[in-house]
């Protein structure tokens, strides 16, 4: 049986799971019978409540005599460690672009990963029925953009299909409206090449993707790229350096089938497998036989470009939510996190209770917790900040570039708010249909926390698209939140007649009979200044009774509920999001005000 492993690229929501869904039908991966939920690659909580791709996946179909590995990656540049890794499984990309939208900043990001590594791409534009389609302006674009990524002239002659996913079919032309997948299935098999493996060779196998089984322990994922490998054949991990990590055997051998993992005997030289038996070996590994000493080259990582401190949760309402609430859970769980996600970098404090954790971006760390979250966590999270390094002109900032469609009326807004965020503007056109496109580089720094403004200031028809670009010189100060805040002065539970005046304060973060404690936000104050508050306040009784029933008058605005995101970029260097499986809180770094006080004087004579 002739073989094929292909990788799908493309921005968020341009249809690449559910074109991938259609493939698994057509090809009777699935019986037309049998249930299948819809996007059945995102099968992780998270990926299903956001509409995204996350994890990086393997899958597979056959179609008539060629069996097809097909691997889903995520499209966030975020994830694009992931991306990556995973492109150095593969010999062909799918790139699919939405026939409106074009090719997006992190469609370019993936793009010129596969590029860089000679893989060939196959450009499908994908929702072609949709009445805004502009298929041929598409289709230039995405030769700009390969022009732009230094493609090559093999490169730039690809293969061309118009398809709708969500309706199952694909065509050479931008007039198809019916059929099926065919047409796409003959294109991968015509124009990606066969692995490019040795069958009579030692065997040798790249780690690319980790994860762990509760039955068989540890799995490693990766294509063969010499020899055979059978079940309980002695195997040994050795590192970038060929330094050996540890041997062992493979007890259980994992070939893909649909979107299942199920147990094959032997696998040979080209294709994806899953290897469990090893307790050590991880990511970027070589997996090998006892005999050789060369590891197999692995590809370089991005650095991280924002860290975060995650702590144990010290306020007075710790440990009544979570069941998982010492130190030292925590730092298993960010290892275990930090083994399999390359892209992370975990230090630990020299107190023991505190743990830098280093990343890709705001969503990925956004991911990282409200998944610890879920698992029962409870922590304190401090304000991102971004990582500094030293250039030869002095310090440098991560930079990125920001792609922004908006309606016409707020590209004023949009514009003003970036420079004051210290982002200079390199494109702006207009994108038809009384939108512009604009184009911005700047600091990750000034980024931080913009998201939920841009949605305000655009009325939440705003496109924010961000990709890392480089490291350049510092832009110097960025002015943050212009308000301060409400904080508890004591603890308790909150009263009505106490939150009414408050009102009149700022907006209130907190309702009627919900708990507090002293240094905990409750609300935002409508000055620049922070200002302690009383929300508990009773009213004194006494013997006589308002007229006119106006004790019961009061009225409070629904408070305003954070996510974690918001929660994480609104908050300022000297306060914490503390994070419960029930419950995001926002405090006060120093809970008592004197404490405060006194760091606050350390912080303006340093």
């Amino acid at each position: 049986m002739s073989l094929r492993n292909v990788a799908i690229i493309a921005h968020v929501d341009h249809g690449k799971t559910t074109l991938v869904d259609q493939l698994f039908r057509q090809s009777g991966t699935f019986r037309d019978n049998q249930r299948v939920e819809e996007r059945a690659m995102d099968s992780n909580d998270l990926e299903k409540e956001r509409g995204i791709t996350i994890l990086a996946k393997c899958t597979s179909v056959e179609w008539r005599g060629t069996h097809i590995n097909i691997v889903d990656t995520p499209g966030h540049a975020d994830f694009g460690a992931e991306v990556e890794r995973i492109l150095s499984m593969v010999d062909g990309v799918i790139l699919l672009v939405d026939a409106a939208e074009g090719p997006m900043p992190q469609t370019k990001f993936v793009t010129g990963k596969a590029l860089a590594l000679g893989l060939k791409p196959i450009v499908v534009v994908n929702k072609i029925d949709r009445p805004d389609a502009r298929a041929a302006e598409v289709l230039d674009e995405c030769f700009e953009l390969f022009l732009s990524l230094e493609a090559n002239d093999e490169q730039l002659d690809f293969p061309v299909l118009y398809a709708s996913g969500r309706n199952g079919y694909a065509g050479l032309t931008d007039d198809v409206r019916s059929g099926t997948l065919d047409p796409m299935f003959e294109t991968i098999v015509r124009h990606v090449p066969a692995p490019d493996a040795d069958p009579d060779g030692p065997f040798k196998m790249l780690a690319t993707l980790l994860d762990r089984d509760n039955f068989v322990g540890r799995v490693l994922t990766g294509r063969i790229a010499s020899g055979k490998l059978r079940v309980n054949m002695p195997i040994k991990a050795i590192d970038a350096d060929g330094n050996e990590v540890e041997s062992g055997r493979a007890t259980k051998l994992f070939a893909f089938r649909g979107i299942e993992r199920v147990p094959v005997e032997e696998a040979g030289a080209g294709d994806i497998v899953a290897i469990a038996g090893l307790t050590k070996a991880t990511v970027s590994n070589s997996i090998v036989e006892p005999s050789v000493t060369e590891p197999l080259h692995a590809q370089k990582i991005d650095p991280p470009t924002l860290a975060m401190t995650f702590t144990v949760n010290d306020s007075p309402m710790a440990g009544r939510e979570g069941t998982k609430v010492t130190s030292r859970m925590i730092r298993d769980r960010l290892e275990r996190e930090a083994e399999g996600n390359v892209s992370f970098k975990i230090t630990e404090s020299a107190d023991k209770d505190s743990f830098e954790v280093a990343g890709r971006g705001e969503l990925q760390l956004g991911v990282l917790i409200e998944t610890m979250r879920r698992e029962g966590f409870e922590l304190t999270i401090s304000r991102p900040r971004v990582l500094f390094r030293d250039g030869p002109d002095g310090r440098e900032e991560p930079y990125e570039q920001v792609v922004i469609d908006v309606d016409d009326e707020h590209s004023g807004t949009v514009v003003e708010k970036m420079a004051q965020r210290k982002a200079e503007m390199t494109d702006m056109r207009p994108s038809g249909g009384g939108k512009t496109r604009i184009t911005f580089s700047g600091p990750s720094r000034g980024l931080i926390g913009y998201h939920g403004e841009f949605l305000s200031d655009t009325r939440g028809t705003g496109i924010m698209n961000r990709t890392f670009e480089r490291y350049g010189p510092y832009k110097g100060r960025i002015e943050g939140r212009q308000n301060g805040v409400l904080i508890s002065n004591g603890s308790g539970e909150t009263v009505t007649y106490a939150l009414g005046p408050l009102e009149e304060r700022g907006i209130l973060m907190v309702g009627p009979q919900e708990p507090v404690y002293e240094g905990m936000i409750i609300g935002e104050n409508a000055k620049p200044e922070d200002l302690e508050v009383n929300p508990m306040k009773t009213k004194q009784l006494t013997n006589f009774r308002a007229s006119g029933g106006k004790d019961d008058a009061i009225r409070l605005t629904p408070p305003r509920r954070l996510t974690l995101e918001q929660a994480i970029a609104y908050i300022q260097d000297d306060e914490l999001v503390e994070v419960t499986p029930k419950s995001i809180r926002l405090r006060k770094r120093h809970l008592d005000p004197h404490e405060r006080k006194r760091a606050s004087r350390k912080g303006e004579a340093a």
